[in-house]
């Protein structure tokens, strides 16, 4: 290769082809092979191969494949596969209050600002939001969300989400889950950084005020959960409800608000179906079409169905329809009451969303309201119940059409 008239350097082929890339001028080294050391037995790692390797030069089989592409060294001690050094301080921080009332049973959740986030658009900015999951649970279901805050790092929302039909069982054993997302409308949303507080840190009545880093949830070691992680948060979630939940559990798929009282002037049952909350969505704009239907097992002579009205598009319904069973006391305990939430559609057959029975072989709050129900007649007793993708085993031989 020879050069024009006032190039400051002339390399033939051969040591262009093995140009040092690190940081620094360029420059032209003797040999390829000095990238690649013998490392044969000997103090001098095994002769063979004329020449030492310059002691200027950093051999780039050494260094890390990142390199190869222009980026950064990371430094010893941190994690190769980590998006920053230190995790805590990169991604932000997440202020937030949580406050659980026992007497309407509803957890409330403000979620006030956020500071120092990471940023993921070009303009080195971002659009947070914050999304809220119960685990474990469905959690299209229970998913509450805030409004998307534009072009900043430092959004303030002072939101409240409130979840309805928590129970003292719900406080115990669930963690809520708090993600906050950068919303990207030409692909995917992006995952920024997440908070997991378990429930059972709070008591009833008492606000409790967080401020705590982001932090990033390591994916599951699946290939499958791996990719994916990669594909989308909503996917993700769906492979670790199923890891958290175990084979055992069943999908929850909602709330539903349950009356029960005895009458005994009229010796008969009155079911109130007051409400449903979070209910798992069956149709493809993300709602679902609801009504509730209930049987008293077992129905011999097929007369104890019930059915409320159907409510459009929503996931937190209202009914506020109640039921008359004639049946005397000692023939009730007899019974199981079977109530199952539907998705309404047209010309095709309907969805089931999720259901719930209450008797003797219940187990539970289903069990102990029905058994409060037979010991306290005369009284309303209202509970809330979590809907299931199938009947409990005390009813799952009984047919829900």
């Amino acid at each position: 290769m020879r050069g024009r008239r006032g190039d400051r350097m002339t390399i033939n082929i051969q040591e262009h082809m093995a140009i040092n890339v690190c940081p620094g001028p360029i420059r032209p080294i003797r040999q390829i092979s000095d990238y690649f050391p013998r490392r044969g037995p000997g103090p001098e790692g095994g002769g063979g191969g004329g020449g030492e390797a310059p002691t200027h030069l950093a051999p780039l089989a050494l260094a890390p494949p990142a390199a190869l592409l222009g980026a950064t060294t990371p430094e010893d001690g941190a994690e190769v596969d980590s998006y920053d050094s230190d995790d805590a301080t990169a991604l932000g921080m997440l202020e937030f209050d949580l406050l659980y009332d026992r007497a309407s049973c509803t957890l409330h959740c403000s979620i006030l600002r956020a500071k120092g986030l990471k940023p993921m658009d070009f303009n080195g900015l971002a659009d947070p939001y914050v999304k809220l999951h119960l685990l474990p649970g469905a959690c299209k279901a229970n998913k509450l969300k805030t409004k998307t805050q534009r072009n900043t790092l430092n959004p303030v929302w002072n939101e409240d989400l409130t979840y309805s039909g928590i129970t003292d069982d719900d406080i115990t054993h669930k963690v809520l889950r708090i993600a906050v997302c950068d919303e990207d409308k030409l692909s995917h949303n992006e995952f920024i950084g997440e908070i997991r507080v378990p429930l059972r840190r709070l008591k009833p009545s008492q606000k409790k005020h967080f401020n705590i880093c982001l932090e990033r949830q390591v994916p599951l070691a699946s290939p499958s959960s791996m990719s994916a992680a990669l594909r989308g948060i909503s996917c993700y979630l769906k492979e670790l409800e199923q890891a958290e939940q175990g084979p055992g559990l069943l999908e929850e798929r909602g709330r539903i608000l349950l009356s029960l009282s005895y009458s005994s002037r009229h010796r008969g049952l009155l079911v109130g179906i007051l409400r449903c909350a979070h209910l798992a969505a069956m149709d493809v704009n993300g709602y679902s079409d609801p009504y509730v239907k209930t049987y008293l097992r077992p129905d011999v002579d097929k007369k104890s169905k019930h059915k409320t009205c159907v409510k459009k598009k929503t996931l937190n319904p209202e009914f506020n329809e109640e039921f008359f069973y004639e049946i005397e006391l000692s023939t009730l305990a007899t019974k199981t009451l079977e109530v199952t939430v539907w998705d309404y559609d047209i010309g095709k057959s309907n969805d089931f969303i999720g259901g719930v029975s209450l008797g003797s072989g219940a187990r539970g709050e289903a069990r102990k309201h029905w058994s409060d129900c037979l010991q306290q007649p005369d009284t309303a007793l209202e509970r809330w119940h979590t809907l299931t993708s199938e009947l409990p085993p005390a009813a799952g031989a009984l047919s829900s059409a």
